[in-house]
């Protein structure tokens, strides 16, 4: 079903800006949707994949006629993209951005986009350390949670609008002001880049006089440092502009590292002890294999041979039971014998059939 909106355009068809594109196009949620990007190969690649009806490297043309403008370039960019277009933008349309801090951009387009052009700032936590429009995926959103952060200033049926084109992504809408927005993803998101980062470089420096420390950081190291491997420049720009709050972040963790050191230099074990049981408890509080906050999934896990097509011999037999597998994950393979593979299903029961069903079927499965 399309939306009341006629044509959205898409300035910047990177991993957000192209995933977004692939959901309204593919989804035929939108009747038009232009892309604007300063790279051919970009507009080439989003036209091949569907992310886009129409591509261009003219701002003005870009944006001439749109309902809805999403800047998704580099947080650095949005307010200069902003005021380029301002001058081409029709009255009633609505701009919103993807940038992953949010009180400085509202403010300057709250102040400097013209009368009768609307503005709400939006922040996906959806994403991938991968970069680019050959990144981007339809599904990114599904299921993600997608922030908005209206203000006073906010007009009500612009904010609904974007409620709605966001909603037929298939991500979950929260609004959430813009001050406590950049508080709590400093902790939990630009925080941990940075940790990953200096993770890598502490290594880094040990390979310096002991070269195999980098071939023993593969497996769980290069898994806790993931994030390290996202796109320099825009990681640079999102901590300038949320850095006071991320500062106070890096001052809570260097607190607590601190206090760390301290037990481990005493040889303080009880106090040890209990900081590790402590951040394993509240970590079980954290939903796992999700994405924002919908419920838990309910996760089985197989075993089975390495021989082609058993994923989806398991899917069709899930499915003539009537039982509807809504995540999958490979957790391991031995080539040439077999490995394990997560299943998440949305309710308990479905869960414990299926383990049911497998095993009838002679499949290794338990739940976790």
């Amino acid at each position: 079903m399309r939306l009341p909106v006629r044509k959205v355009t898409i300035i910047g068809l990177g991993l957000i800006g192209g995933s977004l594109g692939m959901a309204w196009t593919q989804g035929g949620a939108v009747q038009e949707v232009n892309g604007v990007d300063m790279d051919p190969e970009a507009l080439q690649m989003g036209l091949e994949t569907r992310a886009i009806h129409r591509g261009t490297t003219d701002l003005a043309e870009g944006v001439k006629d749109a309902d809805i403008v999403v800047l998704a370039t580099p947080v650095g960019q949005v307010p200069e993209m902003a005021r380029r277009i301002s001058p081409y933008l029709k009255p009633g349309c609505v701009v919103t951005d993807v940038g992953s801090t949010k009180r400085g951009i509202v403010d300057q387009l709250e102040a400097s986009l013209p009368p009768g052009v609307h503005y709400v700032g939006g922040h996906p936590m959806a994403g991938s350390e991968q970069a680019g429009i050959r990144a981007a995926d339809r599904y990114l959103f599904e299921n993600a949670v997608y922030l908005l952060t209206p203000t006073t200033r906010t007009s009500a049926a612009a904010l609904e609008q974007v409620t709605k084109l966001v909603g037929a992504t298939g991500a979950r809408v929260i609004t959430i002001d813009p001050d406590e927005h950049d508080l709590i993803v400093a902790a939990v998101s630009h925080l941990p880049h940075l940790l990953a980062v200096a993770l890598v470089g502490t290594v880094d420096r040990v390979a310096l006089a002991h070269p195999e420390a980098l071939m023993l950081a593969a497996g769980g190291f290069r898994d806790t440092t993931r994030v390290a491997g996202g796109n320099p420049v825009m990681w640079r720009d999102i901590c300038l502009a949320n850095r006071e709050k991320l500062l106070q972040m890096l001052g809570y963790f260097r607190r607590v590292l601190d206090e760390m050191e301290t037990s481990i230099e005493a040889g303080d074990g009880p106090d040890l002890a209990r900081r590790f049981e402590q951040a394993r408890s509240v970590r079980g509080q954290i939903p796992a294999k999700m994405k924002g906050l919908l419920p838990s999934l309910y996760e089985v896990v197989v075993t089975v041979p390495d021989r082609p097509g058993v994923i989806g011999q398991m899917a069709r037999l899930l499915g003539d039971h009537d039982i509807n597998i809504i995540d999958i994950e490979i957790l391991r393979v031995r080539e040439g014998e077999g490995g394990s593979i997560r299943l998440g299903f949305q309710t308990e029961p479905a869960a414990n059939r299926s383990v049911e069903v497998l095993r009838e079927n002679g499949i290794i499965a338990k739940r976790r």
